[in-house]
């Protein structure tokens, strides 16, 4: 087992390399002076090539990607353009919210995604399935603002239980984990259910319902078991996705994690944090990645026999 895990750390290396590259000269093609917005657009020429020189964008790019690597490795994230404070420092708050908020998401959006997906395949073709299947639908069709939006209406405005916005409390983060994580659940219930189906159609299964082996047993212990490797992919990768992808949720509810921030940081191109956060979000899917081939492994020993 540590040895596979070993391998797939390994193979990772290369990928955080390439990753870091290609978001580094990224932000350089992106159009616009990091001095001129530093000293503002009254400054005269001279003032840019100072600043210019003392942010080192007068090296070459290969030079700045070794230097900003450096800092990296050293733990140093750069400097926010338009606050002056160090990146790291700007993260720490807002780095817990959105981990935080994608937890709260992907758990009640597993769990309810697998009821459902189960329920569905178990009573196949009548009516819990095509209620189950309807509610999946609409997860998937129902966009994460809209749904936002409605929330906000029915649970903030009318009601009046829930709060429209911030991290202060667990209150906050139960509106937006909804939006975020309706989706979520609705792809989970639909694998869960073609995959169960699948599995509840083999051999060990009618072998144990032959042997007298009640539902009950067969199904969370035999069945839905064996259905997990195609869940287990499945919301992993969305996790992932999750993670740096909540920025229109963020937004509409005002909330103060990192999908937030990176909207703020492109509206002033602040490139330092940019830079950052997209290295980040890149990290934490390929991690999410390399847990999801442990899970693998734990579920199915044969893929870690084959991997190592």
């Amino acid at each position: 087992m540590f040895r596979y895990v070993g391998k797939k750390i390994l193979e990772l290396i290369p990928t955080l390399l390439i990753v870091s590259m290609l978001i580094f000269f990224f932000i350089h093609l992106i159009p616009g002076d990091p001095a001129r917005l530093v000293v503002g657009p009254d400054a005269n020429l001279d003032e840019v090539n100072k600043i210019r020189e003392e942010m080192g964008l007068n090296d070459p790019i290969a030079l700045q990607y070794v230097s900003y690597m450096n800092g990296i490795f050293q733990g140093d994230l750069g400097s926010s353009l338009k606050t002056g404070l160090p990146v790291t420092e700007m993260f720490e708050n807002r780095f817990k919210n959105s981990v935080l908020l994608t937890l709260f998401s992907i758990i009640w959006a597993f769990i309810f995604g697998i009821i459902i997906g189960t329920v569905s395949a178990v009573f196949k073709n009548k009516w819990p399935d095509s209620l189950g299947m309807l509610t999946a639908v609409s997860g998937i069709s129902i966009p994460g603002f809209w749904l936002g939006l409605i929330l906000i209406q029915l649970f903030s405005v009318q009601l009046g239980w829930l709060p429209t916005g911030g991290a202060d409390s667990w209150k906050h983060f139960i509106l937006p984990s909804i939006a975020l994580g309706a989706g979520i659940m609705a792809m989970i219930a639909r694998f869960t259910r073609s995959s169960l189906l699948e599995t509840l159609g083999a051999d060990f299964i009618r072998t144990g319902r032959a042997k007298g082996l009640r539902e009950l047993i067969i199904i969370p212990k035999h069945a839905l078991r064996n259905s997990m490797i195609s869940v287990v992919t499945i919301t992993g990768l969305q996790f992932g996705f999750l993670l740096g992808g909540s920025v229109v949720v963020e937004t509409v509810f005002s909330f103060p994690g990192m999908g937030r921030l990176l909207i703020d940081s492109i509206a002033f191109r602040d490139y330092p944090v940019i830079q950052a956060l997209l290295l980040l979000f890149s990290v934490q899917f390929i991690l999410v990645n390399l847990l999801v081939d442990i899970l693998y492994s734990v579920l199915n020993p044969k893929i870690r026999t084959m991997g190592s």
